[in-house]
């Protein structure tokens, strides 16, 4: 085999040895390469010939007349290391070896088997070291033009000191900054102006100097920073200088501006990456002939159209056998230069026919005169055609008013956009969350047999397809994993969600017949009918929501009556200075301006259980003379419904039990046609009924019913809150006196667990933790109570305020309501309760404002068991008059603080409780307790003496 190289071409090859292997190699080396061979047999015409002459290689064999090839090695390295040097032996050691490399040989050859195939081998080794020296050569004559390098213009250099400082620098690099070169001699090279902003330091540039430092060459490529004019990109080389010592005595950094270069790389790499993108997504064909139509080039990319390869395209005889013959006019190609869009058909190699738009244009290439440029228009023509179908189908969509109609229109329209026979559509069932089939094909039945129902579980292809959103398409659906009719003679299938409204499927008995095209036509005509059900759907709702807002803005036009009506009312309740005057404003504003027909307010008498009326408005009297408004829960008048329950009462359709309940007759004799009526309650306290009629049937829904409701528990707050301040100017009251028995009042179930006699004296405080409560504990050990007390779930906190031998004070903190302050919600005092393992009284003080069995009520309401043991009157004008202007003076934790003292016994002789102990059960300083008391105790004589004009008898001497 031939072998030529450059290298070996030019050289000068010795061999030193007389075995028939290296004569058998001259002769080969010579007859395969062009080098000049010449074989001695000695050592001494070897070294003759190595002094006098330039020779490239040298190849000995290790026995030599009269020495070794070891000894000629030794001999050649004392006058020359340059000089390649090859031992081949074929009775080597691992000992001559050793010795050849200790002696600098080039390349040890162990000649294992001396025949022709060792030639190439040593061929190629003789190539490599002759390689090797001439690079070695180059390297040194390059050492030799260092100094020349640095007064190179077009290279900057710097010579740094071995601490990395500036020692001095060329012309090129003075020329790079505008900075006075001598100021800045001896500082790190790291932070000069060529790489940094003042003040800083280039990290990459210190590396590559701490790099050289250690002995190894580095480079690295910089931008200037923005201070320089114009900021170039360097590329700079570091590498240490030794002395014969081998140590480093300075850096020399060489930096060469390749910023052209580097716009230029990046401006190739983003043409080369275009260029590549093209190429890459090119699938129009280029085809040049010669004016036979012989092939002179064939595009890569031939086989996107054709199938073919280029070579199998070389092979066929002219380009009319490909496209055709008489394609085009050579004539007119002649007057013209080039001939645009030429369509035609064309076969591939499957035998697929394409339709082709084909470029012609003269040229002058190598010997083509003739280039084709051809574009496969197939897949468009199809498009074409399927669109114009579509556009059809788009059409009847506009006039499709159901959903039943645009998925008939789909199923009729499928064999004309995607040349299949079998579709249906199914449709979704929000309701049963069931796809039913609502359109077929007959083809469809014929493959598949009847489709049924399918629920939107996920579980079956076409309803994962719907639940998932996801396009499905198989070329055999019998592969599928969910196929749910294994019988089915459909192969390939495809399954499109139509949005939130169901699945179209096509299919075919034939496999694979879904290409590319197809695909995109059924995902397009899956679009088109999905925005037609669209549309459908908005059109409905838009109609549906027409005809809720015009119900909205009537109900939104009544409710803003309504909450004209209730503004007002609200406004007067704040004025009322009389429960009449409440009653009889809100009746009025109710039926002003025919805002509704007749509103009535009524009394709960359970004594006669019947609602009876205390005020009404509208025309006239209504039917409340003719009516006896009896308490019960059906087949009466609404407000005794109302007053029974204790519910809103509302009748949409008054004629609709005319036959059934007799106050409907008086109603629909005074156009009530709707009634509403509503429980006055608050803080659980029934203070009547309101009652509102109107002339239409459903006046008030359930927006109506809960503004009006919320009206109720407004107006029975405002009764409530006469009450309470009638109260508080009524000297007169009445005392009542109750016995109960229910285990769920605190003070009860206390008493029975500790088994002692507990009391209450008044003295409750709202705070946001819960109620306070100072309780006395009698014949029994507090700390025993306090136990029992910590134990149950009503009770929060346990404070033991005072403790003697015989009973105490304890302070509670509950966490339910406790009943003094619903009492005093209403206007009465709880002033008074006392229990014993036995039994449990309470004693309430009722102003006669209020009327006592509202608050009998309340408390038979409040506990299991509840008898009214005595009712006495009293007048406590006075007592009244100093105990509100005292409490008024108070602050909630002045009187928090003054109760606990009271409790505590710091008010006895000798005291029970120091200040300390009490404000350490308040969890305050001792001096902020003495300051409070002081303050209690002077509002309190202020009181007595100062606003009441209390006089004081004075003496004749001070004792």
């Amino acid at each position: 085999m031939a072998h030529s190289s450059p290298v070996l071409d030019l050289s000068t090859v010795l061999l030193v040895g007389t075995d028939d292997w290296l004569t058998r190699f001259a002769a080969a080396l010579e007859a395969r390469t062009g080098a000049t061979v010449q074989t001695v047999g000695s050592k001494v015409e070897a070294l003759e010939i190595v002094r006098e002459r330039t020779t490239d290689c040298l190849i000995s064999e290790y026995a030599l007349d009269g020495a070794t090839g070891l000894e000629l090695l030794r001999e050649i390295r004392t006058e020359t290391t340059v000089l390649p040097v090859l031992l081949c032996t074929a009775d080597g050691s691992e000992t001559i070896a050793s010795e050849a490399i200790e002696a600098g040989v080039t390349d040890y050859i162990a000649l294992t088997n001396p025949a022709e195939q060792m030639i190439d081998q040593l061929t190629e080794r003789v190539e490599q070291a002759i390689r090797t020296a001439q690079r070695s050569n180059t390297q040194r004559e390059r050492a030799r033009q260092f100094d020349a390098i640095f007064n190179d213009s077009r290279t900057a250099t710097w010579v740094l000191a071995t601490d990395g400082s500036l020692e001095r620098v060329n012309e090129t690099a003075r020329e790079m900054v505008d900075a006075d070169i001598e100021t800045i001699v001896g500082e790190p090279f790291w932070t000069l102006p060529w790489w940094t902003d003042p003040d800083t330091t280039n990290t990459d540039v210190q590396q590559i100097v701490e790099k050289a430092l250690g002995g190894r060459f580095s480079n690295v490529v910089v931008t200037q920073p923005s201070h320089i004019a114009e900021p170039r990109v360097i590329d700079l080389s570091v590498r240490p200088v030794e002395n014969d010592r081998g140590d480093i005595v300075s850096i020399i950094v060489e930096g060469v501006d390749i910023t052209e270069r580097v716009t230029l790389e990046r401006d190739l790499r983003q043409s080369e990456e275009l260029h590549r993108v093209t190429l890459n997504n090119m699938t129009d064909t280029v085809l040049i002939t010669n004016e036979d139509g012989e092939y002179i080039y064939v595009c890569p990319n031939v086989h996107f159209i054709f199938g073919y390869t280029a070579d199998e395209i070389h092979e066929r005889e002219t380009i009319d056998d490909l496209l055709g013959a008489d394609l085009f006019d050579r004539d007119e190609l002649t007057a013209e230069g080039v001939l645009k869009n030429i369509e035609t058909t064309a076969t591939d190699k499957a035998g697929r026919e394409h339709t082709l738009l084909v470029n012609v244009r003269e040229v002058s290439i190598q010997d083509g005169t003739l280039l084709f440029s051809c574009r496969d228009i197939t897949k468009r023509k199809q498009r074409e055609e399927a669109l114009t179908t579509l556009q059809e189908t788009a059409r009847d969509f506009l006039y499709a008013e159901t959903h039943q109609e645009i998925a008939q229109h789909v199923v009729d329209d499928t064999p004309g956009v995607l040349d299949l026979e079998a579709s249906a559509v199914y449709l979704f069932d929000g309701d049963s969350n069931d796809l039913r089939p609502v359109a077929r094909s007959a083809t469809m039945r014929e493959l598949n047999g009847p489709l049924p129902t399918v629920h939107a579980d996920g579980e079956q292809l076409l309803s994962y397809s719907f639940v998932e959103d996801e396009a499905l398409f198989f070329d055999d659906i019998h592969e599928a994993d969910r196929l749910e009719n294994r019988a089915t003679d459909l192969r390939s299938a495809a399954y499109i969600p139509l949005g939130n409204h169901g699945v179209f499927i096509a299919g075919s008995n034939q496999v694979g017949v879904f290409d590319g095209v197809t695909r995109e036509l059924a995902d397009l005509l899956a679009a088109t009918a999905e925005a037609a059900l669209d549309r459908v759907t908005r059109e409905s709702r838009l109609r549906e929501q027409d005809r809720t807002l015009q119900a909205q803005n009537e109900r939104l036009t009544a409710l803003n009556r309504i909450n004209e009506t209730i503004r007002e009312i609200d406004q007067a309740l704040v004025q009322a200075e009389t429960s009449e005057e409440i009653d009889y404003t809100v009746c009025e504003l109710l039926t002003a301006d025919d805002r509704f027909r007749f509103a009535w307010i009524g009394a709960v008498d359970m004594t006669t259980n019947a609602v009876e009326p205390r005020a009404w408005a509208g025309s006239e009297r209504g039917y409340l003379d003719s009516q006896v408004f009896a308490i019960d829960t059906s087949g009466v008048e609404p407000a005794g419904q109302t007053a029974a329950t204790g519910d809103v009462t509302m009748v949409m359709n008054v004629a609709a039990g005319l036959r059934e309940d007799p106050w409907r007759k008086e109603a629909l004799a005074r156009d009530y046609l709707s009634v509403l009526s509503i429980p006055l309650v608050y803080n659980d306290l029934v203070y009547g009924v309101l009652t509102v009629y109107a002339p239409a049937q459903d006046a008030f829904d359930d927006m109506t019913k809960a503004v009006l409701g919320e009206l109720g528990e407004t107006i029975a707050s405002a009764l409530s809150a006469i009450e309470r301040k009638n109260a508080l100017l009524t000297t007169s009251m009445t005392r009542v006196e109750f016995a109960i028995d229910d285990s769920a009042f605190v003070l009860t179930r206390l008493a029975k667990d500790a088994g002692c006699t507990l009391s209450y004296q008044g003295g409750v405080q709202q705070s946001t933790e819960g109620s306070y409560v100072f309780v006395t504990v009698d014949d029994g050990a507090v700390t025993e109570v306090a136990d029992a007390a910590s134990q149950l779930v009503g009770v929060d906190e346990v404070q033991q305020i005072s403790a003697g031998s015989e009973g105490g004070v304890l302070r509670l903190r509950l966490t339910q309501p406790y009943l003094a302050m619903e009492l005093a919600d209403h206007g009465a005092v709880f002033r008074k309760a006392t229990a014993d393992p036995t039994s449990t009284t309470l004693v309430i003080d009722i102003p006669d404002s209020i009327d006592v069995r509202t608050i009998t009520q309340l408390v038979r309401e409040t506990f299991a068991t509840a008898e009214l043991r005595s009712k006495q009157t009293l007048d406590q004008s006075i007592e009244h008059d100093l105990y509100s202007k005292f409490l008024k003076k108070l602050t909630e934790r002045q009187l928090e603080v003054i109760q606990t003292a009271y409790y505590s016994g710091f008010f006895e002789s000798p005291r029970e409780s120091t200040g300390e102990d009490v404000a350490e059960t308040l969890g305050i300083s001792p001096p902020a307790f003495y300051k409070h008391a002081r303050i209690v105790q002077r509002k309190l004589f202020e009181t007595l003496f100062e606003e009441n004009n209390f006089s004081i008898p004075g003496s004749g001497e001070v004792q």
